[in-house]
Order: structure tokens, then sequence, then C-alpha cells
């Protein structure tokens, strides 16, 4: 079909879907957030259960080495009470073996705890995905076209993969680091509190140092990742482009300018993800060095108290572990925060597109239409893309049953535009479309759009056998009813030509059959549909001039009988129309037949005569 978007409005595409970059941070964090939780409301007990598994996790990794300090004491008392009396030292039930045990127990249940929450948050996350994706995939069936015309087809489907799948990730690890991360900083240093007050704070002064270079490197993440993000869908985009115009490519013998512009797109994002990679992978080095300088500090003031009898070597150890359990998730802060807002404001994209404007609902008592006649009537029909910026006006006219409808006009007119007014892909703005006497208006799309059978000139397939494209409109059809409805749109000579004959496979790019025979299929799925009207668009442009005549045979059968509207570039296939609306800039200038509008002399006449200028 033509191609209207010159009178459809501009929409910021970025404010919708955002750039997509791997960094994008969301604009409504907090009410995401809580509508995300509202979402998984019907799993909220498995994220009880993950919270009481992170707290008791949480609980034994602080518990143990304060057990452990006791534990190390008590070993290294009797140790020196062996050495004193000249007795090798043995680890039994009595000294030491229990509570060793009972060590044991709190690492082996803080394990348990954090595979149970581990395995929740994977089905809580991966349920989740599942949700939206299900959610989305209604959202797409309820949504008008305009929606489709005004956003890219690659933001769309990025909802579907790189945004869920961004945020069931997060949610994987993310939440579940934040949550034991925030357990075991404050718990380790309220420990360490205990222990030794001076030393807790040298780690505090080299925590808040590591937070600043963590900033300071996250901000040089941030803009290496976005440069990273351009240069890597320029990239995506170039590709798209080149195959599918591999041919037009090699007829201009442009290999060498493509692979040209392909290198250098290349170069910029390797340049770009070498300097991203760095950034990324030098971030944990430098935090760890910056930390290990503050152990360094601590260790030296720590051997000082123990060598002076102020300080045990179970506290030693144990305020150790409770450095190490504090200081790593500060290494992974940077991770944790980033994952943690990319999820958030992929969620936030998600949400947009769901709540997306969707086409008028269906009066809750439609009117339906079982036999249609073919009696189509535009009354004062008003339409515009936007409300400020109307396209038709006072469009009036009545196509009676089994009567020819050409529609002609220069491209950009409103040819398509009308027809998918009449299949209420837009609602209208003013005036009636009636089918049969009935206002459209007040019936469910579903039962309109059983009347109608359309045939484009851009062919449409999918992956499956021939058979199965055919009856694409009619499941249910009989293998006699698809073969029948072959033979009358000329398919069932070539399709017997094929290995499989009508079980033959269709692959992704339909290279096995050639264009006009895919055009051929798709006239053969709206023959086997007998609807009361057809639509057609120059369903014969991608055919040669002997199929195009035995088409033409096989519509004129189709048609018998049936209302026809026919968008038409060549005015000689319209000529025996019964009703010729010439359209310019979205309105219906002349009507009539071919012999009437000839001799009004006007635009049909006009644009007659430049196509039959040479003849």
């Amino acid at each position: 079909m033509e191609n209207n978007r010159d009178n459809r409005p501009e929409q910021n595409n970025d404010t919708l879907f955002g750039d997509g970059l791997d960094v994008a941070k969301p604009s409504h964090g907090l009410h995401t957030l809580k509508r995300l939780m509202h979402t998984a409301k019907d799993q909220r007990l498995r994220l009880i259960v993950v919270l009481i598994s992170v707290a008791l996790n949480t609980t034994l990794s602080i518990a143990a080495p304060w057990y452990s300090a006791g534990i190390v004491n008590l070993l290294w008392e009797n140790i020196k009470a062996s050495q004193a009396i000249g007795q090798a030292f043995r680890i039994t039930w009595q000294q030491g073996g229990l509570e060793i045990f009972l060590l044991l127990l709190m690492y082996i249940g803080a394990w348990v705890f954090y595979t149970l929450q581990s395995f929740l948050m994977l089905s809580f996350a991966e349920r989740l995905s599942l949700r939206f994706r299900t959610e989305l995939s209604k959202k797409l069936n309820r949504l008008p076209l305009s929606f489709f015309d005004t956003n890219k087809t690659g933001a769309i489907l990025s909802r579907f993969t790189n945004d869920l799948d961004k945020m069931s990730e997060a949610l994987q690890t993310g939440v579940l680091k934040l949550f034991t991360s925030v357990g075991l900083i404050g718990g380790s240093i309220v420990m360490m509190l205990r222990y030794h007050i001076g030393m807790t704070l040298i780690f505090i002064a080299f925590m808040v140092l590591s937070m600043v270079v963590t900033r300071w490197f996250s901000k040089y993440t941030l803009k290496y990742a976005g440069a990273r993000q351009q240069t890597m869908s320029t990239v995506t985009g170039l590709v798209e482009e080149y195959y599918t115009g591999r041919a037009i490519i090699k007829s201009f013998n442009q290999e060498e300018e493509s692979a040209k512009r392909m290198h250098l797109a290349n170069e910029e994002m390797a340049q770009a993800t070498e300097k991203t990679d760095f950034a990324m992978n030098a971030i944990n080095p430098a935090i760890r060095m910056v930390n290990r300088f503050g152990q360094v500090l601590i260790a030296v003031f720590a051997g000082n108290l123990l060598i002076n009898g102020m300080l045990t070597v179970g506290v030693f150890q144990a305020f150790f572990q409770y450095l190490n359990q504090a200081a790593e998730p500060m290494t992974e802060a940077s991770y944790v925060v980033n994952s943690m807002q990319s999820a958030l404001a992929s969620a936030e994209r998600v949400y947009d597109m769901l709540d997306e404007l969707e086409m008028e609902k269906s009066p809750p008592k439609p009117l339906k239409i079982t036999d249609a006649r073919g009696l189509v009537e535009f009354r004062n029909v008003r339409f515009g893309y936007s409300r400020g910026k109307i396209l038709m006006e006072h469009i009036s006219f009545t196509a009676k049953p089994g009567q020819k409808i050409a529609i002609v006009g220069t491209t950009g007119a409103g040819k398509t535009t009308l027809i998918n007014l009449l299949m209420r892909f837009y609602e209208v703005n003013g005036g009636k479309i009636l089918l049969d006497g009935t206002d459209t208006a007040f019936m469910t799309r579903q039962n309109l759009r059983s009347n109608f059978g359309m045939v484009l000139q851009d062919t449409w397939l999918f992956s499956g056998t021939i058979a199965e494209n055919i009856a694409y409109g009619k499941p249910d059809a009989t293998m006699d009813e698809i073969v029948a409805a072959a033979k009358a749109a000329r398919v069932d000579f070539f399709v017997h030509t094929m290995p499989k004959g009508y079980d033959t496979i269709l692959g992704n790019d339909m290279e096995n059959i050639s264009a006009g025979q895919r055009q051929l299929l798709t006239i053969a799925r709206v023959v086997l549909c007998d609807p009361a009207v057809l639509i057609l668009d120059e369903a014969t442009s991608s055919v040669d001039t002997r199929t195009e005549i035995e088409i033409g045979k096989a519509m004129r059968n189709l048609m018998q009988n049936r209302t026809s509207f026919v968008i038409a570039h060549r005015l000689s296939t319209i000529i025996d129309a019964d009703l010729i609306l010439v359209m310019e800039e979205g309105n219906i200038v002349e009507q009539g037949n071919h012999h009437q509008l000839l001799a009004a002399g006007g635009t049909y006449a006009e644009l007659y005569n430049s196509q039959f200028a040479g003849s």
C-alpha cells in the first residue's frame, strides 16, 4: 500500500522508549518500583520467603566470625596449655570438636539459605518477565495502527528483548546483592565497633574513599558505555541495511563503498568498546587497591595491639573476616546501583508501552453482520491523524453490492488512508462509515474485518507450509478447499513444481519462491476466505504480463457479485470500474465512471492522458 507518513504527526521516540542504553536511568524510579511490586503482588509470599532467607543467611554470616573468634581463642589456649606440659595437642569432641562442628553447621545453614534465596529470586524474575511478555503481546493487538506508524520497529521489539532481559537479570542478581550487601555491611560494622572502635574508623575512612573512587570511575564508565551503545546501534543498522539491500549494492557496484563504511563503523565501535571495557575492568581493581591499603594499615595497627596483649588471636582473625565481608559488597556497589537503575529504567519503558492509548473498545452490545451484501457508504466522513491537523473533510460516496470502486490519485493523496478507515485501522473524527446500513463503529473489529479480504502490493507470508499460508484466514479449511482456492488464483500449477507440493516449507526470506508467486499465494488466501468485500492494492504489480492476464481472469471471476475497492496506479486496469474516486491531499475531488470523468476534463482526465500520452 502507499505510504501516507508525510501526513502523519511526528513523535519523539526517545521520549517513549529512551535511547536504549545500558546506562539509562529511570525518570520516576520510586513510582516504577511501587508499580513493579504491585505487578508482582501474587508473588509476595515468594518475596517474603526470599527476605527471610536473606535475613537468616546474613545473620549466620555475621554470627560465624564472632563464633569462630571464641573457637580460635579456645584452641589457642589449649595449644599453649599442651605445649606447657610437653604434650601434643589434639582436637577432641570436648576440646574444640563440638564448637567446630557447630561452626560448620552455621556455614552450611548460610549456604542453604543463600541457595534458597537465589532459586526463589530466579523463578520470581522469570515469572515476572513472562507476565510482562504476555501483557505486551496482548497490548500489541490492542494498539492502534497510528502507534506503529510513529514508533520504530526496533524500539518496539527492544521492549520484548533487551529491556525484559535486562530487568530479569537485575532482579536475579542485583536485588539479592543489594539486600545481602546492606545486611553484611551494616552487621559487620556493628561487630567491628564492638571489637575496636579505632580500627573500625580506619575501615570506614577507606570505605568512604573507595566510594569516591567508585563514583569517579562510574562517571567515565557511563560516558563510554553510552558512546559504545551508539556505535553498536550504528553497526547493527548497517548490517541490517546491507543485508536487506545486498542485491542493490551488487547491481550498483557499491561493494567496496559499503565495506568501507562498515569498516569505519566497526573501528568506531572497537575504540568505544575498548575504552568502556577498560573503565569497567579497572574500577574493581582500583577499589580493591584502596581497600588493600586500608587492610594493611589495619593489620599493622591490629598486630601492634596483638603483640601488646590488647587483642586476642580470635578477635584478630574475626575482625578481618568482618572487614572482608564489608569490603567486597562495597567493591560491587557501583555494579549493584547501575544494575538496579538500569532495571528500573527498563521497567519504566515497558510500562510506558503498556500505558499507550489503545483502540476504542467495542460497544457493550455490538451489532453483528454475518452474511454481508457489500453495501458500503461513507457519510460526511472527517479524519485527521491528529485532531489539530485534519486530512479529510466531507468524504461521502456509496458503493453498491457487486460494484467495482477504483481509488486513484498521486502518491500521498490519501488512497490507503481511505481503505484504513474502511477497515477501522483508524477511527474517524466525524461522520459515519456503514456496511449494509450498519454503522461500523458499533461493530466489533473482528466481525467487521471478517467481511473483507485484502490483497496488498507488499506481500506477507510466514514460515510454514504453502497450505498453511493459503489457509491463514481460514485455519479449519479442508485440503480440497485449499487446492480449489489455489487453482482459482493460478497457484496450483507452480505448487506442484515444488519438492513437497503444498507441504513445502517457506523460508524466512521466502527465497525459494519468486515475488510473483508470493503475490499469487496472497490472492489464493483471499479466495479461500470468500469475503463479501474485496480490497485490492495493485494486486498484480509483482507478476509478469502473462501471469497478470491469468490473474486478471481469476480476479474478475472473484469480483463477481462482490463489492471491490481497487487502489489503482495504472488507470488502464480500472476503465471498467462502476465508480472512480479521484483523491488529492486527502479529499475526493472527483467521482464518477471512466467516461464521465474523461468528459469532465478534470484531474482524472489529466492523469489518464499523462499515462497514455505516448500511445
